[in-house]
């Protein structure tokens, strides 16, 4: 095996490839920078797009580039690379969260992830409408569950009562959010005034979805309305299915990995012909995040809930170009 460089149109087509992850508010905050030295590709994390209010310890921002990260090593493994990749290589340098060498992979290799996974990239976004009352496969579930073993994190389906109680706390959360003010205004912030704007970064509101008229199910109110009977509505599906992603550990590696996780299941899901969306709003206060310890242990530390179902695809959020989340090649120290 040798290290090779790269052309111009692959790594612009790892980067499209990347930056199709999933992120926090769609805020994007990942930058991506070409050691000419080294020949690495850095993952950088832009804190110009960190939300003050929402996330202050950046634990949603690692996510969200982790998930970009996860999304890159996809894309290198297929056009016949391996991606190595090191996290936080760099103390002294804390917006470096990993550095990916590639090395050309041998005839037969073995991957850590489905062959098919690349093309899901593309169609993967999160669907937030009502999804039929249909479960999941116990191969689907199981499925799942070794995808985000793989890339670090656990991944659990809760039973009826523990389920309920997690919602109850993702409902809590978002009452929270409605009533406080400096969430609300960020929030909002993201959110753009069109329907189907298209810029770079945010939410057009085509893409928010709608509230469960019966307000079982907690979906975000993006723009933070304070009387829920203004909000479009419909009926959701009555028996959810929830996931709870969480990881042993909570420093800021494992952030990373749980981003990995989350994007590896989400993939999968996507593979399987599922649709996807992500409940977070608990997470985001420190007493509700550790309410939602996963049963029976009551250990691990919970990073997304994930509401997965057959239904519709919903609207894709905008993303900025990849030549924008380039940074001018560095030369190493």
């Amino acid at each position: 095996m040798s290290t090779t460089p790269w052309s111009a149109s692959l790594l612009e087509g790892w980067l499209t490839a990347a930056i199709a992850a999933p992120s926090i508010f769609n805020t994007q905050p990942w930058r991506f920078r070409l050691n000419v030295d080294t020949m690495f590709l850095e993952v950088r994390a832009a804190p110009d797009r960190g939300l003050r209010e929402a996330d202050p310890t950046g634990r949603a921002l690692h996510l969200s580039v982790g998930a970009a990260l996860f999304n890159l090593r996809v894309a290198v493994a297929h056009d016949g690379w391996t991606p190595v990749t090191r996290l936080l290589p760099e103390p002294d340098d804390p917006e470096l969260l990993a550095c990916v060498r590639t090395v050309q992979a041998p005839q037969r290799r073995v991957q850590d992830h489905r062959s098919d996974l690349y093309d899901a990239i593309g169609r993967r976004h999160s669907s937030r409408f009502p999804f039929a009352d249909r479960p999941l496969s116990a191969g689907v579930r199981a499925e799942l569950t070794e995808a985000a073993h793989l890339s670090g994190g656990a991944l659990t389906f809760p039973e009826s009562a523990e389920k309920a109680f997690l919602l109850d706390v993702t409902r809590e959360a978002e009452e929270r959010n409605r009533r406080d003010p400096d969430r609300a205004s960020e929030s909002r912030r993201w959110v753009h005034r069109d329907a189907y704007d298209r810029a770079d970064a945010g939410m057009p509101r085509g893409t928010l979805g709608v509230q469960d008229a019966h307000e079982q199910l907690p979906m975000r109110d993006f723009t933070a309305l304070r009387n829920v009977a203004r909000l479009p509505s419909q009926e959701f599906e009555r028996h959810p299915v929830i996931a709870v992603l969480s990881t042993a550990h909570d420093r800021r590696a494992d952030w990373l990995r749980a981003g990995q996780a989350l994007q590896h299941v989400l993939l999968v899901a996507t593979a399987h012909g599922l649709r996807t969306s992500l409940l977070h709003q608990a997470v985001e206060w420190p007493d509700l995040r550790r309410a939602l310890r996963p049963e029976p242990e009551h250990t691990g530390h919970v990073h997304m809930l994930v509401r997965l179902g057959y239904g519709p695809e919903g609207a894709a959020s905008p993303r900025s170009a990849s030549s924008e989340s380039l940074l001018t090649s560095a030369r190493g120290a």
